[in-house]
């Protein structure tokens, strides 16, 4: 907290955290106190936190089935919360990383609608070693074929092309920060 809370005095509002329990030990008490900070969970996000997820987090941008999806729909309506949903996309089609194949993302969209959650964009992580531009392009194209207002994709090395192709929330905390440990 000793590198955030300067931003959070300069009034900066919006947070991203990779994991669940990491953010319950660090933002608990800050949310408490500091009401307009909104909390964005980017990492993944297994079904058995979620219940934890809920009391916390403001966005999540890691929703990628309908077993999950369902599980925070649940879980929202025994909390009596509302979190706003990013869909994330396997955009490489890679079978290490987490995501929806672009041929289920209608499907899915429609499943999270239909449990009433507030599905507000899309979010992506593109291969490594791969230039991102291609993949931002079809992101921002898939994003507009669903009508949705937020596009969360790119990281410290590969932001400004995510802006250029209508990204709205840019994950660069390791510009900020400096690297994980």
């Amino acid at each position: 907290m000793d590198k955030i809370a300067p931003l959070i005095e300069y009034g900066h509002k919006d947070f991203g955290e990779n994991k669940v329990q990491e953010a319950l030990d660090k933002w608990s008490d800050v949310k408490l106190t500091n009401q307009n900070i909104k909390l964005h969970l980017i990492g993944g996000l297994q079904t058995n936190k979620v219940k934890f997820a809920i009391r916390l987090f403001d966005y999540i941008h890691s929703v990628d089935s309908e077993k999950l999806a369902k599980k925070i729909a649940d879980e929202q309506k025994k909390q009596n919360e509302k979190v706003k949903i990013f869909l994330q996309v396997n955009i490489g089609s890679e079978i290490q990383k987490f995501g929806v194949d672009k041929s289920r993302l209608g499907d899915l969209y429609s499943f999270c609608k239909s449990i009433e959650l507030d599905v507000v964009g899309l979010m992506c992580i593109p291969p490594v070693g791969e230039p991102s531009t291609k993949y931002f392009k079809e992101m921002k194209d898939l994003n507009q074929s669903l009508n949705l207002d937020y596009l969360s994709m790119g990281m410290s090395s590969d932001y400004l092309e995510a802006a250029k192709n209508n990204s709205t929330h840019l994950r660069i905390g390791s510009s900020i920060f400096g690297s994980r440990i």
